[in-house]
C-alpha cells in the first residue's frame, strides 16, 4: 500500500528452506486441517475488528499527514497471533477447554484485517473523496478557472459508507475464477503474501512460537514507549500549529524555515524502520532537491514569474509549482511502471503458453527429498482446490453488484452518468487482472495509478459541467476494484502456503471488506470532527486531496492557468521520472539499488522535509542495527517499527477525544531567535 507499495524479494530457495522448516508442523497437522467453516471463528472476527480499527486509524493518520503507508501485513499477523494466543492461554489457566489456535485461523485474521484497513487507503479518505470537500475547493481558490462551487461534496458519514458498500466488493468477485491460474499455474510469487505466510507458519512451530513471543514483547514495549511519548508531547503542543516538539528547530532556525527539522514522531521513525532504505533515502533526496534548492530558487523570481503579493497557498504562486511538479513526478513514475508491468505480464503469459505447448512428456526419477517436496506441493494443491468457489457465484456476484452500483452511483455523484459507471465496470476486470499479475511479479500494486488514469479519462469525457466530480468518483471506482482484487490474490497466495481453504480466505475477505466499509468511515469521522483536516499550516495537511482535485481540473481545463515556466519545469521532472526508472531497470543490481525512486521523491515536494528527516533517522537506526547484529535486526525491526507506529496511532484516539471536548494542551513550547543585546 502507500504511495504504491514496497518491494520484497522472495526467492525459490527461500521457499524450499521455509518448506523444510515447517515440515514438522505439516506432519502433525497433516490429517487435521480444520474445515473451512472452523477456520473462521468468533474470536478471530472479534480480534480482526479490533485490529482493523487500530490499523484504519494508523492508515488515516499517515494518509492525512504524508501519504506514505508502509505494509502492515506482518504487524497484522503478529498482533493476531498475540491476541488469540493470550486469550487461549488465559482461558486455559482458568480451567476452560479452548479450541487450539491454528495457523489457518491466524491467516483468516490477517486476511480480514488487511481487507479492513485496505479500504482506509483505497476508499479515498485522504485523496479523491477529500478532494471533493469545500475546504479543498476554497484552498485552490474560488476564482481559479475550472474550480466550481457546484463540484463540491463535503464528507458525510452515511454517503461515504454507502459509496464503499457499492464499489468495494466488485474487485473481490472480478478475479475469483482465476485464483488457480494465478497461484498454481503461473506460480506467481506475491512477495508480501509469501513473507506473511512464512511468518505465520513459523509462529506455529515450537521454535517459531518462542520467537513470536519475544517479538510480541518487543512490540508491546515500543508500543508503550511510543504511546507515553506522544502523550508527553501533547502537554507542550499548545494552541495553534507552531508549538511543541512537532516544531522543534533541531537543525537551527534557518533550516527550520525551510521545513528541515526533526519532529520526534514515532510514526515516521517506525515508517523509516519498515520501509526499504532506498525509499527513505529517495524521500530525503526529494526533500533536499525541492526545499533545499528548487523552492528557494523559484522564490527569488517572485514578482517576475508570479505576483509577489500572493498568499502562501495561492495556486498562481509558489504553491502552484509545488503541487504541479509533485503531480508530474507521480504521473511519470506511475505511467512508466504501468507500461512496464503490462509488458512483463504479456511477456510472461506468452512464455507460459509456449512453454506449455512445447513440453515434452518425460518421466523424472525423483530422489527422496524432491519427492517429499512434491508430495507437500500436491497437498497444498489439494487443500487449495478442495473448497471450490463456483464460477457462477463470482459471475453473478459481479453482475449483480455492478447493476446495483450502476443504478446508485449517479444518486451519490449526479455528474457520473449510469452509462459511464457501466463502462468502467466492463473494463475494470481487465485492469484488475493486470494489477494482480503485476503485484504477483513485483509486489508493486499500482491501484492509485489506475485510479488517476480513470480520473483523467472521465474528467475530460464529462467536460466542464461536472467533470471534476465525475473524474474523482470514477477514480474511486477504479482504485477500489484493482486494489481489492490484488489484495485478494495476495491473500490467496498466503492461504495456499499456510494450507488454508480458498473458501475461508474469500469469506474472510468479504467479512473484512464489510468491516472496512463501516470502520474506515467511522475512524475517518473521528479525525474529521476532532482535527483541522486539510489546513495547509496544520499537521493534517491531507496533501493528496489538493493534488487529486488539481488533477481533475487539469483533466477538464488543460494547462492554461499554470504560473510562468511551471509547465516547462513539470515536463523536465516528468521526463526525469521516466529516465530514472529506466536507469533503475537497465543498470546492474549493485548500481540500481542506489538509484532513487521518483514516486517517493515526489511526496516531500508538497508537504515539507520534516518527515523525511524522521524516516531517515529510522533508516540510519536500522542500518547500524544490521551492521551490529543482522539476525537481531531481521527478527525484531518489524516488531519495533509496528510498536512505534501502533503506539502513536492509539494516542490519536484520546487526543481526538480531548480535541472534541475542547480541552487544550496547557503549555506552548515555542522557539525564536535570541534578541541581540
Amino acid at each position: 500500500m502507500g504511495t504504491e507499495g514496497s518491494s520484497v524479494e522472495i526467492s525459490e530457495p527461500l521457499l524450499v528452506e521455509e518448506t523444510q522448516k515447517i515440515r514438522a508442523v505439516e506432519d502433525t497437522e497433516h490429517h487435521q486441517i480444520p474445515e473451512w467453516k472452523e477456520q473462521i471463528t468468533i474470536r478471530g472476527l472479534a480480534v480482526s475488528a479490533v485490529l482493523g480499527s487500530l490499523f484504519c486509524i494508523i492508515t488515516h493518520k499517515l494518509n492525512l499527514t504524508v501519504g506514505i503507508i508502509p505494509s502492515l501485513n506482518v504487524a497484522a499477523g503478529l498482533l493476531g497471533f498475540f491476541f488469540v494466543k493470550s486469550w487461549t492461554s488465559f482461558l486455559s489457566k482458568l480451567g476452560f477447554h479452548v479450541k487450539p489456535f491454528t495457523r489457518q485461523e491466524n491467516t483468516v485474521i490477517q486476511t480480514c484485517v488487511v481487507a479492513c484497513y485496505g479500504l482506509a487507503f483505497s476508499g479515498g479518505f485522504g485523496s479523491y473523496l477529500l478532494a471533493l470537500d469545500e475546504r479543498t475547493y476554497k484552498l485552490i481558490g474560488t476564482d481559479y478557472p475550472g474550480n466550481r462551487v457546484e463540484d463540491v461534496k463535503s464528507p458525510g458519514l452515511w454517503w461515504m459508507m454507502g459509496f464503499l458498500f457499492i464499489v468495494s466488493f466488485l474487485g473481490l468477485f472480478s478475479l475469483v475464477p482465476l485464483r488457480k491460474v494465478m497461484v498454481m499455474d503461473y506460480k506467481l510469487t506475491y512477495p508480501s503474501g509469501t513473507a506473511t505466510a512464512m511468518l505465520i507458519n513459523s509462529f506455529h512451530t515450537k521454535t517459531g512460537a518462542e520467537l513470536a513471543g519475544n517479538q510480541v514483547r518487543c512490540l508491546g514495549k515500543y508500543l508503550s514507549i511510543s504511546f507515553f511519548w506522544s502523550c508527553f508531547k501533547w502537554f507542550f503542543s499548545g494552541i495553534g500549529d507552531s508549538c511543541g516538539f512537532d516544531n522543534f528547530p533541531t537543525l537551527g532556525l534557518m533550516l527550520y524555515k525551510n521545513t528541515f527539522y526533526f519532529d520526534f514522531s514515532p510514526t515516521y521513525i517506525g515508517c523509516g524502520l519498515i520501509c526499504p532504505h532506498i525509499v527513505n533515502c529517495s524521500v530525503l533526496l526529494g526533500a533536499i532537491i525541492s526545499w533545499g534548492f528548487l523552492w528557494p530558487f523559484i522564490s527569488q523570481h517572485a514578482g517576475d514569474w508570479y505576483p509577489a503579493d500572493l498568499g502562501s497557498n495561492d495556486f498562481k504562486g509558489l504553491y502552484g509549482y509545488k503541487v504541479f511538479i509533485a503531480i508530474s513526478l507521480i504521473l511519470g513514475d506511475g505511467l512508466y511502471n504501468l507500461v512496464k508491468i503490462i509488458a512483463i505480464t504479456i511477456k510472461e503469459i506468452c512464455n507460459k503458453s509456449t512453454k506449455q505447448s512445447n513440453l515434452p512428456v518425460t518421466t523424472e526419477v525423483l530422489d527422496g527429498e524432491s519427492s517429499k517436496l512434491l508430495m507437500e506441493q500436491k497437498r497444498r494443491d489439494e487443500v487449495f482446490l478442495k473448497d471450490r468457489i463456483p464460477s457462477w457465484v463470482a459471475a453473478s456476484g459481479y453482475v449483480g453488484l455492478a447493476a446495483i452500483s450502476t443504478a446508485t452511483m449517479p444518486l451519490i455523484f449526479p455528474p457520473l452518468k449510469w452509462y459511464l459507471v457501466l463502462g468502467s465496470y466492463i473494463i475494470a476486470p481487465a485492469l484488475a487482472f493486470c494489477n494482480s499479475y503485476g503485484t504477483g511479479l513485483t509486489d508493486w500494486s499500482l491501484a492509485s495509478t489506475y485510479g488517476k488514469i480513470g480520473l483523467f479519462i472521465f474528467a475530460s469525457l464529462v467536460g466542464t459541467d461536472g467533470g471534476v466530480v465525475a473524474g474523482l468518483a470514477a477514480c474511486g471506482v477504479m482504485m477500489t476494484i484493482v486494489a481489492t482484487a490484488a489484495d485478494l490474490m495476495q491473500d490467496f497466495k498466503t492461504g495456499y502456503l499456510t494450507l488454508s481453504s480458498a473458501k475461508s480466505m474469500f469469506v474472510s475477505q468479504l467479512v473484512g471488506t464489510a468491516m472496512g466499509c463501516i470502520i474506515a468511515p467511522l475512524t475517518f469521522w473521528l479525525f474529521w470532527t476532532a482535527f483541522d483536516i486539510g489546513s495547509p499550516d496544520g499537521p493534517y495537511k491531507a496533501p493528496y486531496a489538493v493534488i487529486f482535485r488539481e488533477m481533475a481540473i487539469l483533466g477538464v481545463q488543460g494547462f492554461s492557468e499554470l504560473p510562468k515556466h511551471c509547465l516547462a519545469i513539470c515536463c523536465v521532472f516528468f521526463v526525469a521520472a521516466l529516465v530514472i526508472n529506466l536507469l533503475r531497470d537497465v543498470t546492474p543490481p549493485k548500481v540500481s539499488q542506489y538509484i532513487p525512486i521518483p514516486m517517493a521523491m515526489a511526496v516531500p515536494f508538497y508537504i515539507g522535509a520534516y518527515f523525511a528527516i524522521d524516516m531517515f533517522v529510522g533508516t540510519v537506526i536500522l542500518y547500524i542495527w544490521e551492521r551490529i547484529n543482522r539476525k537481531d535486526a531481521e527478527d525484531y525491526a518489524g516488531a519495533v517499527a509496528s510498536g512505534l507506529i501502533c503506539g502513536d496511532g492509539i494516542w490519536t484516539i484520546p487526543s481526538a477525544i480531548l480535541s472534541i471536548l475542547r480541552i487544550n494542551p496547557p503549555i506552548c513550547m515555542y522557539f525564536g531567535p535570541s534578541s541581540s543585546s
